[in-house]
C-alpha cells in the first residue's frame, strides 16, 4: 500500500495553494524535522474549503487506499492475535488465590527524634514523629501475644497462654504455650529495632534462659547475620530464630488482630554443595527443620514440605535482602 500512497502524498503536497503547508505546520507548532512532501499524519480527512479540484480528488484517492490499508490490518489481527475478555467485576472463585485486593501505602518507618531536657542533655526513652514515649519491646510483646509465631504448617503454630515482662538482661519476657497437654516455659529474646542480631547475641540469651529455667528461647528479631544461622541449641536450650515483619516498624498504625504473619520461624535447610565444574557450584537442598510445638522437638522435613524460598545474589554476610523469591505452593497457599 505504500508503494500507492507515497506517489499520492507527492501530488497532493504539489497540488496545495501555494504556502498552504508550511502556514499548517506553523499554526501546528511543529518544531521536529518533516518531511518536504505532506506527512501521512498531516493529509486531512475532508479537504479545506481553499483546496483545489486536482487536490480534493487526489485527497479522495489516498484515503480510499488507507481505508483499504487500514481494512487489511484489522483482518490480519482478527485472524491470527489471541483475545481475552477483560471485567471489571469479576464473580467471585474461592478455587483462586488472590495476590492483592485493595490497599493502602503506609510509611515504613516513621521520623524517630532523640528525647532532650531543658539542657540539651538525652532522657530516655524514644519518642515517634508527634512526641509520644514509645517502648518498643511492649508493642511487640503485644503483638506476639495475640500473633504468636507462625510456621509452614497452621498446625505447627506457637500460640501463647501467657506473655508477661521478665526481668532479665537479654530475656525481656515469659511466654507459656501447650506441648501436647503440657505446658512449656519459653524465654523471648527481642533483638534492636534498627540492626542485626549476631551468634554471640543468642549464646548469651541461650545461656540466660537456661540458668532461668526455661524449656526454649524464642529469638525474635528484624535480621541475623549469618553466622547465626548455624546456632540451633545449646546444651538442653533449642534456640527459635523468629522473623519479625518489617510492618511492626508501623505498629502504631496497624489493627493487632493476629492475622497477618508479624512473625515466623524461618527453617534451616539441610544443603550439600556441590562441584559443577568451570568454577560453578550446585547446592541440592536435601529439606528443612521445623520445630514441632506438640512435641518440643526438631524434626526434619523433606523438599516437598518447603512453601517459598529466597536467594540473595549480592550477600554482605550481614543483611539478607531477597533478590530472587520461589513459591512452591501452586495452588495451595
Amino acid at each position: 500500500m505504500e508503494a500507492e500512497l507515497a506517489p499520492l502524498r507527492k501530488r497532493i503536497t504539489a497540488a496545495l495553494p501555494k504556502g498552504w503547508l508550511a502556514a499548517y505546520r506553523k499554526q501546528q507548532k511543529y518544531t521536529a524535522e518533516v518531511p518536504a512532501e505532506t506527512a501521512e499524519w498531516e493529509v486531512p480527512r475532508e479537504p479545506p474549503a481553499d483546496w483545489s479540484k486536482d487536490a480534493t480528488a487526489l485527497l479522495a484517492e489516498f484515503w480510499k487506499f488507507r481505508i483499504a490499508r487500514q481494512q487489511e490490518i484489522d483482518a490480519s489481527i482478527a485472524a491470527k492475535a489471541d483475545f481475552e475478555n477483560l471485567y471489571d467485576k469479576p464473580y467471585e472463585d474461592n478455587k483462586k488465590v488472590r495476590v492483592a485486593g485493595p490497599f493502602t501505602v503506609e510509611s515504613l518507618i516513621p521520623h524517630r527524634v532523640l528525647g532532650v531536657d531543658e539542657n540539651d542533655e538525652l532522657i530516655d526513652g524514644v519518642k515517634d514523629s508527634v512526641g509520644d514515649e514509645r517502648d518498643l519491646a511492649a508493642m511487640i510483646l503485644e503483638n506476639l501475644c495475640t500473633a504468636g509465631v507462625q510456621q509452614a504448617h497452621k498446625d505447627d503454630r506457637i500460640s501463647f497462654t501467657s506473655l508477661v515482662p521478665w526481668p532479665g538482661n537479654l530475656v525481656c519476657a515469659e511466654g507459656r504455650y501447650l506441648e501436647g497437654t503440657q505446658e512449656k516455659r519459653s524465654g523471648i529474646f527481642i533483638g534492636p529495632e534498627f540492626g542485626t542480631v549476631s551468634r554471640p547475641d543468642l549464646v548469651e540469651a541461650a545461656r540466660e534462659a537456661g540458668d532461668a529455667g526455661f524449656d526454649v528461647l524464642i529469638a525474635c528479631a528484624f535480621d541475623y547475620d549469618a553466622h547465626s544461622a548455624e546456632f540451633e541449641k545449646l546444651g538442653r536450650i533449642p534456640v527459635l530464630k523468629v522473623r519479625m515483619n518489617a510492618d511492626l516498624h508501623m505498629a502504631d498504625d496497624l489493627k493487632n488482630t493476629g492475622k497477618g504473619n508479624l512473625f515466623v520461624i524461618f527453617g534451616e535447610p539441610d544443603i550439600d554443595v556441590l562441584d559443577a565444574g568451570d568454577g560453578q557450584i550446585e547446592v541440592k537442598v536435601n529439606g528443612v527443620d521445623v520445630f514441632k510445638p506438640q512435641t518440643g522437638k526438631v524434626e526434619s522435613d523433606g523438599p516437598d514440605g518447603i512453601a517459598c524460598w529466597f536467594i540473595d545474589t549480592d550477600y554482605n554476610e550481614e543483611s539478607f535482602f531477597v533478590r530472587q523469591a520461589y513459591f512452591l505452593g501452586a495452588n495451595d497457599p
